[in-house]
């Protein structure tokens, strides 16, 4: 509490000298903008006035025109109006009034010899050759001049403004800078203090839950502090260990009724060919239909015992690997060779890519079961005309297989599960396929073994591309 309030107390600290020297930097601006912006516009309508008035007084001078008096009065008018705007604008600036002064002196002597020559020409009488024409030169010159010298001191007022600018700015910055520093090492402390009480406990608790999900059911969570923490950590360990209980009484309930199966399906295959073979006597074609359709169905139902009694072992770590350095091209030719007759059956084009590649530590068999599931279910979601592309080639971390097909492909959401147990995504077009949905889980399980991983790249309509890597 004292930590946050010290904080509190800092950032209004900050916060009352920033909007104070915000204020003093608004004025400023505030001056620039109303006060030397407008000098400026006004020197220039002044300037502009002074030079169209000029001009009209030279031409006056050569040919009396009326038309052109009445201009030169308008810009004269003009002038005297900006020049008392730029008065009142300049009180508070005693310099800029002073010069303000002197020019509308200048310009009063000036209208006041070009006067008198109008007054000649309006009563219709010749200007004499003696006038004071470089007199009246004289006074316009002086009054460019002092035009001159207010716009030097308009520039000069705006650059030492900035600079006040600059210097509140600067201040503001440092004031800020410091406070935010002993702020930030104060609230660093605090959290290193929040860390070690809680975060990090948090942390290894989420770590932990990473680890369950991934399969880790150890329960190894030691938190002793806080203690509500730590009284959460033991919850957690008490869940480990009954998610790992569970666990194993599921691999030995698979594992059991898979033993208890396999026998009676045995027999009620081969007792079903036997029916078929004509060994118990005639069977009509009806029966002959039935009959076959047991036959198949008993097959399958071996292959799911076969499949669990396989994951079941490799779960419990029960399945030896024979690894040994072995070439992988000529393996993956065999698989080929194997999957053809399926393939051409379904009209699909089988590819592959073998690049040059080490021998790599593998078990021979349990590798090219992967490759067959691998394979095979890239063939069983292919349409006819598709083709199915494997590619081998050497990487930093690895030999790479990858599997493509050109298939409907998986959707986002069911990825993540893909190579879970009993887990079978339907393809786009909503063709239900026959599987067990342990294939993907014991090629895991296989490449796992080996040390290297594996995972699918898919996109709807875009085919799918199974990858794994072996460590060479």
């Amino acid at each position: 509490m004292l930590s946050y309030i010290a904080l509190l107390i800092m950032a209004t600290g900050v916060s009352t000298y920033s909007i104070l020297q915000l204020g003093q930097m608004r004025g400023i601006t505030h001056s620039i903008i109303l006060l030397d912006t407008n000098l400026l516009d006004l020197h220039k309508n002044m300037a502009d006035a002074l030079l169209s008035a000029s001009r009209y007084e030279k031409n006056i001078t050569i040919m009396w025109d009326p038309a052109l008096y009445k201009s030169f009065l308008a810009s004269k008018k003009d002038f005297e109006r900006y020049l008392e705007e730029a008065m009142t604008l300049a009180e508070s600036d005693g310099g800029i009034r002073e010069v303000l002064s002197r020019l509308e002196e200048r310009h009063r002597a000036y209208q006041a010899l070009f006067a008198k020559e109008v007054a000649l020409l309006e009563a219709g009488k010749s200007l004499p050759e003696n006038r004071n024409e470089e007199e009246k030169e004289q006074m316009l010159n002086q009054a460019l001049e002092e035009l001159a010298q207010l716009k030097t001191l308009i520039h000069q007022s705006t650059f030492r403004k900035v600079r006040e600018l600059d210097e509140a700015g600067v201040k503001a910055q440092t004031m800020a800078v410091v406070i935010t520093a002993v702020a930030f090492l104060l609230g660093l402390l605090l959290s290193v203090s929040i860390t070690r009480s809680i975060i990090v406990p948090l942390s290894r608790m989420k770590k932990k839950t990473v680890e369950i999900a991934a399969g880790a059911l150890e329960p190894d969570l030691d938190l002793p502090s806080p203690p509500e923490i730590g009284a959460l950590a033991q919850a957690f360990n008490i869940m480990c260990a009954k998610l790992k209980e569970v666990d194993r009484m599921k691999s030995e309930f698979f594992s059991l009724m898979s033993h208890e199966l396999r026998t009676p399906l045995t027999s009620i295959r081969e007792g079903t060919n036997l029916f078929l073979e004509g060994k118990g006597g005639g069977v009509t074609e009806k029966q002959r239909k039935l009959l076959t359709i047991i036959s198949e169905e008993s097959n399958r139902l071996i292959r799911l015992v076969n499949s669990l009694l396989d994951l079941s072992k490799l779960e419990a770590g029960m399945v030896p690997f024979n690894i040994t350095g072995n070439d992988l091209p000529p393996l993956i030719d065999r698989t080929l060779d194997e999957l053809m007759p399926l393939a051409e059956s379904r009209d699909i084009t089988l590819e592959k890519e073998i690049k040059e590649i080490p021998q790599v530590a593998m078990d021979s068999e349990r590798i090219r079961e992967t490759l067959r599931n691998l394979i095979g279910n890239a063939l069983k979601f292919t349409p006819p005309g598709g083709s199915v592309r494997v590619a081998v080639r050497r990487t930093d971390e690895g030999v790479h297989i990858s599997v493509t097909d050109t298939g409907p492909g998986i959707p986002r959401e069911h990825i993540g599960g893909i190579f879970e147990k009993f887990r079978q995504v339907s393809p786009a077009d909503s063709r239900r396929l026959q599987g067990t949905g342990l294939g993907l889980a014991i090629v895991k399980h296989i490449v796992h073994a080996h040390g290297g991983r594996i995972w699918v790249e898919s996109e709807v309509g875009q085919g799918s591309t199974f990858t794994f890597v072996l460590p060479v």
